[in-house]
């Protein structure tokens, strides 16, 4: 069985060149897709524009999902994911640097299955990436598709 990608949400170009360092230095060697807005990970996940005919039943095997994000903000796309059936049961983690009470528990409240504050030093960031790919891709046992 092939390793399930992993989604990343994430609009700043350095955030993703650190999430994609800390995976290589932990050998998370799944396919890392990023958007950089909302919008596009909607599109991603639902197929749509650029994503027209990917098959949309081949998910990520989890959202690292921004709050602060262009287009579309965080909590909408996880609203958007969990009101359609072929995603509501995707797993997403909130991987964001708001450490504002309000964002936790509406993230919380929208289904968000984690919610991690990025560390800004990089290797608490890389133990942070560390565990989540244990958890995520190795413990977690995910739900069928839908």
């Amino acid at each position: 069985m092939k390793n399930k990608a992993i989604l990343l949400v994430e609009d700043n170009p350095s955030d993703v060149k650190l999430t994609m360092r800390a995976l290589a230095q932990n050998q998370i060697t799944n396919e890392l897709i990023v958007a950089e807005d909302g919008r596009e990970a909607l599109d991603y996940l639902f197929g749509m524009n650029q994503y027209a005919g990917r098959d949309v039943r081949d998910l990520p095997a989890v959202v690292l999902l921004d709050l602060k994000l262009p287009m579309i903000d965080g909590l909408e796309v996880l609203k958007e994911i969990r009101a359609s059936k072929i995603t509501s049961l995707l797993p997403v983690v909130i991987l964001t640097s708001s450490g504002q009470e309000v964002d936790l528990i509406a993230s919380y409240k929208m289904g968000a299955n984690s919610y991690i504050r990025k560390p800004v030093d990089f290797s608490r960031f890389a133990e942070a990436v560390r565990n989540l790919g244990l958890y995520w891709l190795l413990l977690n046992e995910p739900p069928p598709p839908q």
